[in-house]
């Protein structure tokens, strides 16, 4: 990979990680709501899923959907579905969480096995791969760019969740975090739309 085929693909990881969608309402809403802590594990669950997604697609998995739409098109929806259940439990959660409550931030392992029915996760995985796997050194270069978008995604996913711990204090006031969490639902279902066009 040369230089300048590496600095297009930090750019690339960098614009489609910090932008807004699924990920990055979640971790938002889960700083507010448990702080930045207990939302360290969504972060890195979020990371190790989409590399596994990275991986799989570059080495194949991409090709498949091609060959068999319709298993793409399962994706698809599955993972609307279970993006609304979340954006429903988000828009309905009124109390921040103290460690009492019953509510809970998303786990490692969930927020993992979320990235393989986030639609947003496999446009990126099939468009990163498409654009900078190199069929000559395929090994090598999917794990470069799988390498790549975990370094770059790790801080600026961490910046919407840090936001969303620092809002914590001004969102104690019920009133305020009923508005933010059912804003948050809207968007992360407003993110959607994009990707199940």
């Amino acid at each position: 990979m040369t230089p300048e085929i590496y600095l297009s693909l930090v750019l690339f990881a960098f614009t489609t990680s910090i932008t807004p969608g699924p990920n990055n309402m979640m971790l938002l809403s889960s700083g507010v709501n448990f702080g930045m802590r207990r939302t360290i594990p969504h972060m890195v669950g979020i990371e190790l899923g989409f590399a596994s997604v990275l991986v799989a697609v570059g080495l194949g998995l991409g090709a498949l959907f091609k060959t068999v739409p319709t298993l793409y098109l399962v994706l698809k929806v599955a993972g609307g579905l279970y993006l609304l259940w979340i954006a429903w439990s988000i828009g309905m959660s009124r109390s921040l969480g103290d460690g009492k409550s019953t509510g809970k931030p998303m786990t490692l392992l969930a927020a993992a096995a979320f990235q393989w029915v986030n639609p947003k996760a496999w446009v990126m995985a099939v468009s990163a791969m498409a654009a900078f796997a190199d069929p000559n050194n395929l090994v090598f270069s999917v794990l470069v760019v799988s390498f790549t978008f975990v370094v770059l995604a790790l801080p600026c996913q961490g910046g919407w969740a840090a936001f969303g711990a620092l809002m914590r204090e001004w969102l104690s006031h019920p009133v305020r975090l009923k508005w933010f969490n059912i804003t948050m639902a809207v968007l992360l279902v407003l993110s959607l739309w994009p990707m199940l066009r």
